[in-house]
């Protein structure tokens, strides 16, 4: 992810948190093996149900919106972790497996 990218989520999430939303902010801080987004790849979420960027896709996408709806909620981070097992992996549709950490955080 470049710093335009990342520059271009904290933008969209300011400019929510400026309307009233209530936003958290999940950026990737490590990933090993397969893993579909860099470390510093981020996505914004609003308790309204907003959305900007990514951070993996799929079923880890959605446990990451909602890790951040309870961020926002409880207003405590989370370092949230994912991984699957070379072994795993071909039995959920991928190639090999891999590993990786989301830091969620509220914008204040």
């Amino acid at each position: 992810m470049s710093d335009a990218d990342a520059q271009d989520i904290l933008s969209v999430a300011t400019t929510w948190r400026a309307a009233g939303e209530q936003v958290a902010i999940a950026t990737v801080t490590e990933t090993w093996g397969s893993s579909p987004r860099p470390a510093g790849s981020q996505l914004a979420v609003t308790v309204s149900g907003k959305i900007a960027g990514s951070v993996s896709g799929g079923c880890i996408e959605g446990a990451v919106a909602e890790a951040a709806m309870k961020t926002i909620a409880s207003g405590v981070p989370q370092l949230l972790d994912f991984g699957i097992t070379n072994e795993r992996a071909w039995e959920v549709g991928l190639a090999c497996g891999g590993k990786l950490k989301v830091f969620v955080e509220k914008l204040a």
